[in-house]
């Protein structure tokens, strides 16, 4: 005993030293709050049409849904969405530049006065900005436009057709092919979740959406005014992307549109492929446009917001690590934007910062969110005591 007793003191005193200068784990953040808010009033009923196929979404919010086999088909001149796509992704314009100026070469002369397909008429030797000829190729949907871009940017149209094709896949539009830049090939398929994915990337650039919600549209060089078949453009809130419309096709409308929801724009997009329970093809293509302002006035209606998460309410708390807890409270109102039946996810993090192991009561330290890019709203979260270090005692008893 006189031997071992000192000994084990020791043991006693080197342990105890030990597990108190140990570092402390790291402290975490967590949601203690429901993780998820389903909004009241039933599920959303869409009026979506019963021919073709379509789908649509609130930008960063969700879906709004979908109907139809939603497998690949032509997409006639809704193709050109991804021809100004990659044309402005590689050539930038913003705000009230024009770009550089374009000469119009042989090719697309004579193609303007090609028969059975929609054109723009330009003439060789005539200079057009690149905005100019973006105009020119989304609202009269000029196919000639559409193959001289190709090959200004690429060289030739089918080094451009590669350029859409990879410019798809970076975006994940897995079930898309572009065989040529203007869509009247019927090969030239998509699906609507992949040209929602297209629509999403595009709309972001200010003269693409500019260009797009143009009602008609005056050129140089150009005689009279040029209309934009997609009539309900003048509806209140609703935007333009992209009409389009071929035999094998029928009426296609790729569309934006906007609701004001707490005082704020929201986006709406939007496609209807396949409309053709009508004998003409422009009936066909007004199908699609008159589907598609159902389904827009629809969700315009029902997309509201709701109060998801009160000022000073408990959302989560930070774990020490060593069994000891602090609640963190929402600073303000956290409204969702949403509709009738759909569940949102709430998500707690540190918001970009290291979780501390002190701090004091109304310090923030993280924010709680919901909704995704355009559509996310957060709120700050901060401590609603102090946080202080574990003490002796829970560190001298920890395990592992």
């Amino acid at each position: 005993m006189r031997i071992w007793t000192p000994l084990v003191v020791l043991l006693l005193i080197v342990f105890a030293i030990v597990q108190f200068v140990r570092p402390l784990p790291p402290p975490v953040l967590g949601l203690t709050a429901e993780p998820t808010f389903t909004f009241e009033g039933g599920e959303l009923q869409m009026p979506w049409p019963t021919e073709g196929q379509g789908a649509a979404e609130v930008e960063g919010v969700g879906s709004l849904g979908t109907y139809g086999a939603q497998k690949p088909a032509p997409i006639a001149s809704v193709a050109k969405t991804m021809t100004a796509y990659v044309i402005l992704r590689d050539h930038p314009i913003k705000g009230s530049q024009s770009g550089p100026e374009i000469p119009v070469d042989k090719k697309a002369g004579e193609q303007a006065k090609a028969p059975n397909e929609s054109t723009a008429p330009i003439k060789e030797g005539q200079e057009y900005s690149e905005k100019e000829l973006l105009q020119l190729l989304m609202i009269p949907s000029g196919n000639n436009v559409a193959r001289l871009l190709a090959r200004w940017d690429a060289g030739s149209e089918a080094a451009f057709v590669e350029k859409m094709n990879a410019a798809a896949e970076d975006l994940g539009m897995t079930d898309s092919v572009y065989t040529d830049p203007s869509g009247l090939q019927s090969t030239t398929v998509s699906t609507p979740l992949d040209q929602l994915k297209l629509a999403k990337a595009v709309m972001q650039n200010d003269v693409f959406r500019e260009i797009v919600n143009m009602p008609n549209l005056t050129v140089e060089g150009i005689p009279g005014q040029i209309e934009n078949n997609n009539n309900i453009l003048l509806k209140p809130g609703v935007g333009g992307i992209k009409t389009g419309s071929s035999t094998p096709a029928g009426g296609n409308l790729l569309w934006s549109a906007n609701t004001v929801v707490d005082g704020k724009n929201r986006r709406i997009l939007g496609v209807v492929m396949g409309a053709k329970d009508a004998d003409q093809l422009y009936q066909k293509l007004q199908l699609a446009i008159d589907y598609s302002l159902k389904i827009i006035e629809k969700a315009q209606a029902d997309v509201t917001s709701a109060a998801v998460v009160r000022k000073g309410q408990v959302v989560g708390h930070i774990d020490d690590g060593l069994g000891g807890t602090t609640p963190v409270v929402a600073t303000k109102e956290l409204k969702a934007i949403g509709w009738p039946g759909l569940k949102v996810q709430l998500r707690l993090t540190d918001g970009g910062k290291a979780v501390p192991h002190t701090a004091k009561a109304g310090d923030v330290v993280g924010e709680i969110s919901i909704g995704t890019g355009a559509g996310a709203v957060s709120a700050p979260v901060a401590l609603q005591k102090d946080l202080v270090e574990p003490g002796f005692d829970r560190k001298l008893t920890r395990l592992g």
